[in-house]
């Protein structure tokens, strides 16, 4: 079965539950499975760390309901306990609808409820607010219980006891105020787990918290894994077979070597969905990680890089010391080789990063812009392709998400040129934004591939044909990296 945990808003201590019932489960020995509703990077990566499973994200505006259904019971049923962690607010969705809310998820998936309450400032007004979550809707849903959160004291727990029983609410726990239970953030969310160095004390800490002060008698069989699925496909599979027939890439033809592809993978290049690289391997690429703060060559023979979103604005200074990483980065733009550049990626590829104090550094100079610290930029994005490029198609549309506070300076002199394409959201008028040619794709939006598997495809197609094409001079020279500019500027 499985359950859904929320909250009347962010902040409310969801992950903290999510990451004590998952401390608690490997405490006893079992596996878990976590979930977590909508597009986030930071939540997933600490209840991966915890459980030792990679966390899934349910999401069926990126994905579709179909993919929501499919990933939660083939993943879920493939260990012993389950859980769904939400996203802000139970009813928060695509602008003030429940559109893609925990509340959607939890009616798609039938599952239980278990709320989240933040109690410090509460005592009788408990019962108002969780009857409210409790009725409102649309979508209904199925209340199994409260956990609260920050209880100060046993007088204060057995006053929101009563308040609770006075609606018939099962009261399922407390998170009492604990040092461990105070969880580091910045900007975009809570710190990635590779930045607490405490981590493994932390989980024994939380599978204690979890024994002492949760119901864990009522709890634990709300973590059930769903059936087995009746279908035998799994979910990467399954999306890649919704595609119309095409002939087969050159990347994923039989008795052919996989491709290697590199992905910018360290603390400044860390927001991906697991689902990216094993879509990479089933269109016959072969992902391999690369770390431009490392300074790293680009790894030998690679036929694609990908630049996922993260934190290059907090590591500014160390990236434009990468001299021989922004070098190849850029000669390989300058080959032809395809660039994949998302969110964070598409910081490395301007000219200038302005850090948080205003201090700018060079990065590759492979698009004309300068990227500083401005005003938030977040939510769900419709993206309507204004050309052929890389990766997108004119006419096409995607769903995708945004989530920045840096934002971009083109170059006056090309301001006039076409754009990717055309985003425009709840409470975000329409806009043209992105960079594209025969070999980069570069865009604020975060796309979540399981719901766009013609990108994958389309870069396997590019990989592969690049195999194919005469060594350049351009990929052993450094070219001078201020005129390397192969791309159609937007946004």
């Amino acid at each position: 079965m499985g359950c859904l945990i929320a909250a009347p808003c962010s902040g409310s201590g969801k992950t903290l539950l999510s990451l004590c019932l998952s401390a608690s489960a490997r405490q006893r020995g079992q596996s878990i499975q976590p979930f977590k509703v909508g597009p986030d990077y930071l939540d997933p990566q600490l209840l991966a760390a915890v459980a030792q499973r990679p966390c899934r994200n349910l999401d069926p505006l990126l994905c579709g309901p179909e993919w929501v259904r499919r990933c939660y019971s083939w993943h879920g049923s493939r260990a012993d306990r389950v859980l769904v962690e939400g996203v802000m607010g139970l009813f928060d969705g695509r602008g003030p609808s429940s559109e893609g809310s925990s509340a959607a998820v939890a009616a798609l998936l039938d599952l239980p409820v278990v709320l989240v309450v933040e109690a410090s400032r509460q005592a009788g007004s408990l019962a108002a607010l969780v009857r409210g979550f409790r009725d409102h809707g649309p979508p209904a849903v199925t209340l199994a219980g409260v956990v609260l959160n920050r209880v100060g004291s046993e007088r204060h727990r057995a006053l929101l006891a009563e308040a609770l029983a006075s609606i018939s609410v099962p009261l399922l726990g407390v998170l009492p105020q604990h040092p461990s239970l105070d969880l580091p953030s910045r900007h975009l969310g809570l710190l990635p787990p590779q930045e607490l160095d405490d981590l493994g004390e932390r989980q024994l800490l939380w599978a204690q918290l979890a024994e002492d002060h949760l119901d864990l008698e009522r709890l634990w069989p709300l973590l059930e894994p769903p059936a087995p699925p009746q279908q035998t496909t799994d979910p990467i599979t399954w999306t890649l077979s919704t595609l119309d027939p095409q002939p087969r890439m050159e990347a994923g033809t039989p008795g052919r070597t996989s491709l290697p592809v590199a992905i910018a993978t360290d603390a400044a290049f860390h927001f991906r969905y697991p689902e990216a690289a094993e879509l990479l391997r089933a269109v016959g690429l072969e992902p391999q990680t690369w770390s431009p703060l490392a300074d790293d060559p680009l790894p030998a023979d690679c036929r694609a890089v990908l630049l996922p979103g993260g934190y290059p604005e907090l590591h500014a200074e160390n990236l434009a010391a990468s001299r021989r990483s922004l070098s190849q980065l850029a000669q390989a733009a300058s080959a032809g080789l395809p660039i994949v550049a998302e969110c964070g990626g598409l910081l490395l590829l301007g000219r200038q990063l302005e850090d948080g104090e205003g201090r700018s550094h060079p990065m590759a100079g492979v698009l004309p812009l300068t990227a500083r610290r401005g005003p938030l930029s977040l939510g769900y994005r419709e993206a309507q392709a204004s050309v052929d490029g890389l990766l997108v198609r004119r006419g096409e549309r995607l769903m995708g998400h945004e989530f920045h506070r840096w934002q971009l300076d083109a170059d006056p002199a090309l301001s006039t040129a076409a754009s990717m394409w055309q985003l425009e959201g709840w409470g975000s008028p329409r806009r043209a934004e992105g960079w594209t040619s025969a070999n980069i794709h570069a865009s604020w939006l975060h796309l979540h591939w399981a719901g766009c598997p013609g990108i994958p495809r389309r870069l396997a197609a590019a990989a592969g044909q690049f195999g194919l094409q005469p060594p350049n001079a351009a990929f052993c020279n450094p070219p001078n990296t201020a005129s390397a500019l192969p791309v159609s500027a937007g946004g």
